[in-house]
Formats: structure tokens, C-alpha cells, sequence
């Protein structure tokens, strides 16, 4: 049987995905130019890996040679528990209170490909969520799963930012969708909210002042010039997404359980974090995305908010 968007989108939504859309496998000329400007200006700060792969980057088919489409997948990860904002807690960002996306929508890909690979044999395709040099935003606006919002996250109008996205480069041919309108309009909320200055200008992050790469990603000290703007964020940060209207006006509650709150996860005592032995780190947040700052990550964020 031949695949069509159809199928594929009754499939997708069936294993859990809220949004589908469908984009030519062609070079991303703007995107890429976007992208090299960004990396002279050296807005990538410590993410290396982000200057490598770059023909991969461009063109997929430097990743599958028979790329001829893009299905564009989004999963909704909305809960609406708030923080407390108790200044002896650390505040988490809402994606990582629950399981590791990663795990979650690795295996929900998986599913999927192998149900379109039963229905057409010849179906051939390699997935990505953020682990690959794929450039998942851009692949996500040209399909119409949303725009990309002048806080780079990428909005769509029924569920506002709280999207996880994915990519399955695939040798099928399917009808286009088309990209949609950008609505963020003359709205600055995200850039007057940053208390950092991040957002440089309109779509542009400048990662060395954004609080989720420097309480994450980051393997360095916290410079004192940050000292009180971190709005007492351990892990990660929200604020940009918070203050959007698309956001506090349409988000949606996730039906995936998984990305619920585990082991009060939203806010976390910053004495504890101080006081957390390795061991207890490794039981505590083993399927979380919060183990990517590692013990020594978390000790060092948690001793700049105490200060």
C-alpha cells in the first residue's frame, strides 16, 4: 500500500503525537547563512558541536542519500502545576519535570517507522530529536507545525511553545504542507522579560547570557555579573516562554503522562542539592533530563543562587 499524509498523520497521532506536517527535503540555504552568522558572532558559547556537521546541517541527504521529505512531528508537554516560588528551591524548567523526552519520543519514533515501514516496504527514513546535526526549528516552520518566535522556540497557535520537536527524513514523496504566517507580531514580551539581555535582537540568542545554557550546558563558573538575574532558576529557565501570550492564553494540558512532575521535580531544595551525594543524584534523577548538568553542575548553580 502507498503511504499518504493521511496515514502517516493517523498513525502519528494514534502513538501520541499532536502535530504533523510535511516539508520537500531540500537545502536550507537561509537557515544555514542564519546559522553561520550566529557561530562568527560566537552565540554558541561552549556548544562546540555546534560547528561541526554543517554540510549535514544544510542538506540531508548528506544523512540519508534518498531524502526526499521531511515528516515534522511536535509533542505537546504542557502540565499546569506552578512553582511555589519558595527562595530555598532552585525552579527547573517545565521539560525536564517529568521522564527524559528523549526516551519518551525515541521510542514513540520508533513505533512510527516501523508501522510505515509494515504498511510500504520500501519506506526507508532516519529520525532525529535534537541529538543530531539536523536542524529540527527550521525543519518545523517550513513543514507549518508553527513559527519560529523571536525567542526562537518555535509557536504554533493551538499549543503555544510547549512543543517537543522531531524529524523523520524519509525516501517518500508526500504532499507539501506550507509554512504559516509569523504571528508574533509587534509583541517584545519575550525580549523585555529576559533578565539577562539574551535575546540580542528579534530571533537572535546569544547563548553565553541565557540562563538554560548556563545552568546546563555550561561547564564553567557563573560570572558574578549575573549575580541576582537568575530569578532563582537551577535548571534551565522558562521565562521567555512564560510571558508569551501564545503560551498563557492556549496552552493545552499533555496527555502524556511521563512529562508530569517526578519526585517534586519543579522546585528543588537548594540545600539538598549541596548536600546530595553522587549516589543519591544518579537514583534521584536517572530518567531525568536533569542528569545532564551532573551532580556538579547542579552543586555549582545551587551555590551561585544561595550566595
Amino acid at each position: 500500500m502507498k503511504l499518504t499524509n493521511e496515514i502517516v498523520i493517523e498513525k502519528a497521532k494514534a502513538i501520541g503525537f499532536d502535530l504533523v506536517g510535511f516539508a520537500k527535503a531540500e537545502l536550507l540555504k537561509s537557515e544555514s547563512e542564519k546559522l553561520e552568522e550566529w557561530l562568527i558572532r560566537g552565540y554558541q558559547a561552549g556548544m562546540s558541536y555546534m560547528e561541526r556537521n554543517q554540510k549535514k546541517r544544510i542538506d540531508v541527504s548528506q544523512i540519508l542519500p534518498e531524502a526526499k521529505s521531511i515528516i515534522s512531528l511536535a509533542v505537546n508537554y504542557y502540565t499546569d502545576h506552578q512553582y511555589t516560588n519558595n527562595p530555598a528551591y532552585g525552579k527547573v524548567s517545565r521539560y525536564a519535570w517529568g521522564k527524559d523526552y528523549h526516551l519518551i519520543i525515541w521510542e514513540m519514533l520508533e513505533r512510527l517507522e516501523k508501522e510505515l515501514k509494515k504498511i510500504d516496504q520500501a519506506f526507508e527514513s532516519k529520525s532525529y530529536i535534537d541529538t543530531g546535526p539536523v536542524m529540527d526549528k527550521a525543519w518545523a516552520v517550513r513543514s507549518g507545525i508553527g513559527w519560529l518566535g523571536k525567542n526562537t522556540n518555535v509557536i504554533n497557535k493551538e499549543l503555544g511553545s510547549w512543543i517537543f520537536i522531531a524529524n523523520i527524513i524519509t525516501n517518500y514523496e508526500f504532499d507539501y504542507t506550507s509554512s504559516i504566517p509569523d504571528f508574533c507580531g509587534s509583541c517584545t514580551a519575550c525580549i523585555d522579560a529576559c533578565p539577562t539581555d539574551a535575546i540580542v535582537q528579534e530571533y537572535v540568542i546569544d547563548s553565553n547570557k541565557c540562563i538554560s545554557y548556563l545552568t546546563i550546558e555550561n561547564k564553567g563558573e557563573l560570572s558574578q555579573e549575573f549575580k541576582g538575574k537568575f530569578d532563582n532558576w537551577l535548571f534551565g529557565c522558562d521565562i521567555c516562554q512564560d510571558v508569551c501570550p501564545w503560551n498563557y492564553k492556549f496552552a493545552k494540558q499533555t496527555v502524556v503522562s511521563d512529562f508530569n512532575p517526578n519526585n517534586n521535580n519543579e522546585e528543588i531544595s537548594l540545600q539538598e542539592i549541596l548536600n546530595m551525594p553522587e549516589k543519591d543524584f544518579r537514583e534521584r534523577f536517572l530518567e531525568s533530563p536533569i542528569s545532564r548538568a551532573k551532580l556538579s553542575g547542579l552543586k555549582r548553580n545551587a551555590e551561585f543562587l544561595s550566595r
